[in-house]
C-alpha cells in the first residue's frame, strides 16, 4: 500500500481522505454548481460513495490518488484534487497518464483555492512522476477550469465528446508552472 503524503501550501492541507470527511464530500458532488461541469447532475449518496473510494483506491494501484483539500486556518474540507488514470472509454485514450482533476465548494470559489492546490499536486506529481505525462478534460463552458489548467502548463491537445458533452483535452508534458 502506497502511503498518501500531506502536502502544506500557504492556505491549505492536501492530505489523504478520512472516512469522516465523506459527508462533506457527499455534500459537495450533491451540488449543482459542482456537477455542472462534472456530468451535468448531482451525485447521489450512492454514486458519492463510489467516487470517494476510486480516489482513495487509486493510491494502492498506481501511486498516486486525489487528495482532500482542507482549509489551514479553519479546519474546513474544501474540496479534491489530484490524479487518477480512470480507464474512460473516450478517443483518444488517456489510459497510463495521471489524468488530473479537481473541485473546490461554491463557498470557496474565487478565492484561488482551486489554483494554490492544483499548484502543490503538480508540484508533487512532477517530483515523484516526473516523465508521467499529465492530462486533464474539462467542458468548454468551465471557463474557471479551463484558466487553472493554462496557468499550470496545460495545452490543448484535442476536441472529443463524453457521456455526450463536449471536452476539451489538455496535456502537461513539462513541469512549467507559470
Amino acid at each position: 500500500m502506497h502511503r498518501v503524503p500531506v502536502i502544506e501550501t500557504e492556505r491549505l492541507l492536501l492530505r489523504p481522505y478520512r472516512r469522516d470527511d465523506f459527508p462533506l464530500y457527499c455534500a459537495l458532488f450533491a451540488d449543482e454548481e459542482v456537477t455542472r461541469y462534472v456530468g451535468g447532475v448531482p451525485y447521489t449518496r450512492e454514486q458519492s460513495w463510489t467516487r470517494f473510494l476510486r480516489q482513495v483506491g487509486m493510491w494502492h494501484y498506481f501511486g498516486f490518488g486525489f487528495f482532500a483539500i482542507q482549509e489551514k486556518e479553519s479546519g474546513a474540507f474544501v474540496g479534491e484534487a489530484g490524479f487518477h488514470d480512470a480507464h474512460r472509454q473516450i478517443t483518444p485514450s488517456l489510459d497510463g497518464t495521471m489524468e488530473m482533476g479537481w473541485a473546490i465548494s461554491p463557498k470557496s470559489h474565487g478565492r484561488g483555492l482551486a489554483t494554490e492546490a492544483v499548484a502543490a499536486a503538480l508540484a508533487w506529481g512532477d517530483r515523484v512522476f516526473p516523465g508521467l505525462r499529465k492530462t486533464c478534460i474539462i467542458e468548454p463552458g468551465n471557463q474557471a477550469s479551463i484558466r487553472v489548467a493554462l496557468k499550470h502548463g496545460f495545452t490543448e491537445f484535442w476536441r472529443t465528446n463524453y457521456h455526450g458533452r463536449p471536452m476539451i483535452m489538455f496535456e502537461r508534458r513539462s513541469a512549467t508552472i507559470a
